[in-house]
């Protein structure tokens, strides 16, 4: 009976498959067009799987092996079983192949099982708690059914007797596993990340994340431009189908982990924002229906069954009742945590500020001071409104030169609008005492320098950000510089990775831009600088979101700090872990409230270090961690640090004339006014 009955099986599940799939493709669709290479991104699917995929998949070592014993098993395990029952290839070899197929999906569904006994709290339950059971049918079943073909059994052992009862008690057994495993995949439930995830990392919105076998690091953090200039275009995202067709795609591959969930600050921080309930309201979207069925964590203060929306309708509705409250989008802070963590590498950040666009752009709709930052921005070139010509009244003193007048630097100094904070403004003398200290050739724009656009195309408001930008860069083209050095992490992505794309051939935008940290060391490498002994207290380090996870750079700093002879007390959360301040992507300025901050959070992961000090490299980490509530460790700039250990060698005015003339050590303090 199973001989006739399983191939019906097997082709029936394919074929329902294959109507899914069709299905599924079409609700893709409805998005905007996204020009992909077809054939060399399916080509690519192997590799980007086995190697970018499971490089963030093996961070969690006990899914990664679960993750290779139950999906290899399982593709393995299909086709052979197509082969072999389906087409009747009767080979001893195959089915041995099977068995071990079959073998190694078992145990990988039995570690399914452990781990979601109990299921941590970031994961979803409902139709997922069945998954290891329906992993446990199809490889049991596939099993039993090779095991007369293997020759482990005698042929027609289940035609007769207990063996038909037994038959049909398989025959069940497999229509669960292929009902689950093929049938599911294409038409929804816990397998579908399986198809669409495949296809989403052939089509991805950011093929540049993928690594192409020459080795080293593959990022791409920038935020896609809009095209301002085309009066037919979208003013960011209104409704799910305004996204792209890949980007929809991508909502749809996910596994519903919940990794980002756990990385998010502003879920943990209790405002209304998870990023994996985020990307399954556009999934409900794109499908058109409610989130009643969603069973994972919800928005924090919001329950599920709330939300709902249509593919063509808009995903916030200003009256209530849309697919998102607009204070989700504007919980983000940006950091990029989720991304980083997503296994099936889904971009939340892009669909966040492609929201925050539209309801800035078409309505004007930025909450709290976001409408008057702009506003400033517009008016005077700074978020906080003051006066452009008073720039550089906090370096009256220094006598600081200018690329006006000396046309050629080898390091133009990018300072921010941290010009006009007071205590970022001690960052910034620390890091020029350094740089002379080096006797390193640097200039500044002075008032030629505007703010970069950072906070602007983070609220959405992307003709600011490129009206700044495109001024910038026009400035920028009068000058010779072998690169730009910035104190802040901010505008150094923005100038790195953000205004390429806006430069022209008259006034190209491709600069060599570093952090102040990265600057440093190389200076300390090249032996330019001299310090004294540490004697300070205990240091962590935090690493801002805008140099790690945007920017991959962790190491430089902590380079640094060894210099000093500082040994780092790390936090638990560092590196592409670090836990955000809570600064990024204009989150002071909206000021979406939670049960608690987001810097007091970060400063609690301090106080378990025991650390003293805070070292930081960053003006918006600087103010958002000084700004808990004291008893606290104090904060540091690295710059600061560096500073205050300098020896800055001197000659001795009465031995210049000499040839070995010996020389007066004094500190950066003595030396700057």
């Amino acid at each position: 009976m199973l001989d006739t009955l399983l191939p019906i099986l097997l082709f029936s599940a394919l074929a329902l498959a294959a109507i899914g799939a069709v299905r599924r493709v079409r609700l893709w669709r409805q998005g905007r067009p996204s020009s992909v290479p077809v054939i060399k991104g399916l080509m690519q699917v192997p590799r980007r799987y086995l190697v970018d995929l499971h490089h963030v998949v093996e961070r969690d070592k006990y899914i990664s092996h679960t993750h290779v014993a139950t999906a290899g098993g399982f593709v393995l395990a299909a086709l052979l079983a197509i082969v072999v029952h389906g087409f009747g290839l009767n080979s001893t070899i195959l089915a041995w192949v099977l068995l071990a197929a079959t073998i190694s999906m078992f145990i990988g569904s039995l570690l399914v099982a452990k781990r979601r006994s109990p299921p941590p709290s970031r994961l979803s339950k409902g139709p997922w708690m069945r998954l290891p059971k329906s992993l446990m049918a199809f490889s049991i079943g596939m099993f039993v059914v090779t095991l007369p073909t293997a020759g482990i059994l005698p042929e027609g052992i289940l035609q007769s007797g207990v063996g038909w009862i037994a038959a049909f008690v398989l025959a069940a057994i497999i229509v669960w596993g292929l009902g689950e495993m093929f049938f599911g995949m294409t038409w929804g439930g816990p397998m579908k990340h399986a198809f669409a995830g495949a296809l989403h990392l052939a089509f991805h919105r950011r093929p540049e994340r993928f690594s192409d076998g020459t080795g080293g690091e593959h990022r791409s953090t920038g935020l896609k431009a809009l095209a301002l200039d085309d009066d037919s275009a979208k003013l960011g995202v209104e409704k799910p189908a305004d996204f792209t067709w890949n980007q929809l795609l991508g909502f749809d591959a996910c596994v519903q982990c919940g990794r980002c969930e756990a990385m998010c600050p502003a879920f943990a921080a209790g405002q209304p924002l998870n990023p994996k309930k985020l990307i399954q309201d556009m999934v409900v979207g794109m499908a058109g229906g409610s989130d009643a069925h969603y069973y994972g964590s919800p928005y924090p203060g919001k329950p599920v069954g709330e939300h709902a929306g249509t593919p063509h309708g808009p995903i916030v509705n200003r009256a209530g009742g849309a697919l998102v409250d607009a204070e989700t989008l504007w919980s983000c802070t940006t950091c990029r945590a989720c991304v980083e963590e997503c296994p099936m590498m889904i971009e939340h950040v892009d669909a966040i500020v492609d929201m925050r666009r539209f309801l800035t752009l078409e309505h004007g709709n930025t909450p709290n001071k976001g409408a008057e930052v702009l506003d400033n921005l517009i008016a005077t070139d700074n978020p906080g409104g003051f006066d452009p010509d008073s720039r550089l009244h906090w370096a009256a003193d220094l006598n600081l030169p200018l690329m006006a007048d000396k046309r050629e630097a080898d390091v133009l100094l990018w300072l921010g609008d941290g010009v006009f904070d007071m205590r970022n403004q001690r960052t910034l003398r620390a890091f020029i005492s350094v740089l002379r200290a080096a006797n390193v050739d640097f200039a500044v724009l002075g008032t030629e320098e505007r703010d970069s656009g950072d906070v602007a195309r983070r609220l959405g408001d992307e003709a600011t950000f490129q009206s700044l930008a495109k001024r910038n860069i026009r400035t920028l083209s009068h000058y010779r510089f072998s690169r730009i050095v910035t104190c802040d992490p901010h505008s150094f992505h923005v100038l790195k990775n953000e205004y390429g794309e806006l430069g022209t051939p008259e006034a190209p935008a491709d600069y060599h831009v570093q952090h102040h940290s990265t600057y440093i060391n190389e200076l300390v490498v090249a032996g330019k600088l001299t310090f004294k002994a540490w004697k300070g207290g205990s240091v962590t380090y935090h690493d801002p979101c805008y140099l790690g996870r945007y920017n991959g750079e962790y190491e430089a700093p902590r380079d640094v700090l060894r210099a000093l002879g500082i040994e780092v007390k790390e936090m638990v959360r560092s590196g592409y872990r670090s836990r955000c301040c809570g600064g990024g992507g204009g989150a002071p300025i909206t000021d979406i409230p939670g049960k608690q901050r987001i810097p007091d959070m970060r400063m609690e992961d301090v106080r378990e270090t025991g650390a003293d000090l805070v070292a930081v490299g960053c003006p918006q980490c600087t103010a958002m961690l000084e700004g808990v509530v004291e008893p606290r460790a104090d904060i540091k700039d690295i710059a600061e640090l560096v500073a205050d250990a300098l020896i800055i060698k001197m000659p001795d005015e009465k031995a210049t004339q000499s040839k070995a003339a010996p020389t007066v050590s004094r500190t950066a303090e003595e030396v700057m006014p």
